[in-house]
């Protein structure tokens, strides 16, 4: 059967699936994960432990059509320096916690735009962090960063607090789409900005680029990712935009008549993947690219690649802490997320607490149903003598879990006495693979398209 026929067949192009940033996704998060419970998670940590600390700036100069991002608007510096005091507040209470000789293997300041923070705020922000824990010996301490938003100012400071990889939204470079979700970012200012943070010594580089954008072609991808690649990344997160106005209200912005067909969408990624592949890009997993040098690509090598909530991940660490308003954090024992709303964060924290809103604490089959998920996005396939060392399961009923699998995508997957795997010409099923390990329900309005 014809690949595209085989894969309509199965569903791909009606589906709507989790990308699988976590397991259970952040919709099956709960009330039961309190501040008191996330503040014993943190005492739990083990001493002179590495862990990750993703700090969320949920601040904007404008808001992008497209993003579905927690995120605000602000034309002052104002709201944004009275948030990072309360970054400082939080990371204060974090240090009184925090076991002793931990250091940090990664650290990422997301959003928002971190880079619309003054020089002074981000020297505040990177001292206060830096006074609960140090990186560890190569740690990689990384930063979105918005061409629009950035100048030989806060480069120097980040630079000089120790940033060694730097991440860039493209969205695409074309002018009518750029109009079109709201995100007008020049190939030049790009360009211009990448060049910049290359001269202050930051050697690693990261981009995001979209696929299934409006009034977006094969000719119109193609050049946007030529342009691209002759900045040289280190490493290409190649995203479908999801399209979910009745979850993100700005994207009602966007005309959805102008939005590719799902068929389409899969033209658009297998473009832009050829060119990624043709100048030598390792693939690395359902969506991203790196070099052969890159971290990602060693990893995959290794078989130590993971997932998190920025995507695909080299960080080996058990434990990620995140600070600022909506952060998720995850640890051995589940996930914990912060307050969305950055008003009542705030007050958490001004009144001596964790902002803990909502989490998921693992239980039953949560932490190998988590790691099949996860082997699929990584790898493509399931060692099963990994999974019956790991976790308390047989062979024959690990078996069985396959077996009810491959009858949902017959004459699809391949299964042998080593375990399950995801051919190369269907591995756009891989989400629709994952979630038949996932045993919490998905309606289809909280995801999106499957390709």
């Amino acid at each position: 059967m014809e690949t595209k026929t085989q894969l309509a067949k199965l569903g791909l192009f009606d589906a709507k699936v989790p990308r699988y940033t976590s397991y259970p996704t952040a919709p099956h998060f709960n009330n039961d994960v309190t501040p008191d419970i996330y503040a014993s998670w943190i005492r739990a940590i083990p001493t002179g432990s590495q862990v990750s600390l993703y700090v969320h700036v949920p601040f904007c100069r404008r808001l992008c059509w497209f993003c579905a991002c927690r995120t605000q608007g602000t034309a002052s510096a104002s709201p944004v320096a009275a948030y990072v005091e309360t970054l400082k507040q939080e990371l204060a209470h974090l240090k009184k916690d925090l076991p002793e000789g931990v250091t940090l293997s990664r650290l990422h300041w997301g959003g928002g735009t971190p880079t619309l923070l003054e020089p002074a705020m981000m020297e505040d922000l990177a001292g206060a962090i830096f006074d609960v824990a140090q990186m560890a010996e190569g740690g990689e301490f990384s930063v979105e960063i918005d061409p629009n938003e950035i100048d030989d100012a806060r480069l120097s400071v980040l630079s000089a607090a120790g940033m060694n990889r730097a991440s860039i939204g493209v969205q695409d470079f074309d002018d009518e789409i750029q109009k079109t979700i709201g995100r007008i970012q020049s190939y030049e200012i790009t360009r211009d900005a990448v060049e910049a943070i290359r001269s202050h010594g930051v050697k690693s580089l990261n981009a995001d680029i979209l696929f299934g954008l409006p009034h977006q072609s094969q000719a119109r991808i193609t050049e946007s990712v030529q342009k691209l690649l002759s900045l040289s990344p280190d490493r290409v997160a190649l995203y479908g935009y999801a399209h979910v106005p009745w979850m993100a209200k700005r994207q009602q912005m966007i005309p959805s008549d102008a939005l590719p067909t799902p068929q389409e969408r899969l033209a658009l990624f297998e473009t832009a993947r050829k060119l990624f592949m043709w100048d030598n890009y390792e693939e690395i997993g359902i969506d991203h690219f790196a070099t052969k040098e890159d971290g990602l690509s060693v990893a995959l090598k290794n078989g130590t690649l993971r997932r998190n909530f920025q995507g695909y991940t080299d960080d080996q660490a058990d434990v990620l802490i995140g600070v600022g308003a909506s952060s998720i954090a995850r640890f051995p024992q589940g996930f914990a997320q912060n307050a969305p709303a950055t008003s009542v964060h705030t007050g958490a924290v001004r009144d001596n607490r964790y902002s803990t809103s909502r989490g998921h604490v693992f239980k039953g089959e949560d932490k190998m149903r988590s790691r099949l998920i996860e082997a699929l996005m990584c790898d493509f396939r399931i060692d099963t003598a990994e999974i019956v060392d790991t976790f308390d399961i047989s062979r024959a009923d690990l078996t069985a879990m396959y077996n009810d699998v491959m009858t949902q995508f017959p004459d699809v997957l391949t299964l042998g006495p080593d375990g399950l795997f995801i051919p190369p010409e269907v591995r756009p099923l891989t989400r629709m693979v994952a979630r038949a390990f996932d045993a919490y329900d998905h309606p289809k309005t909280a995801h999106s398209s499957a390709i």
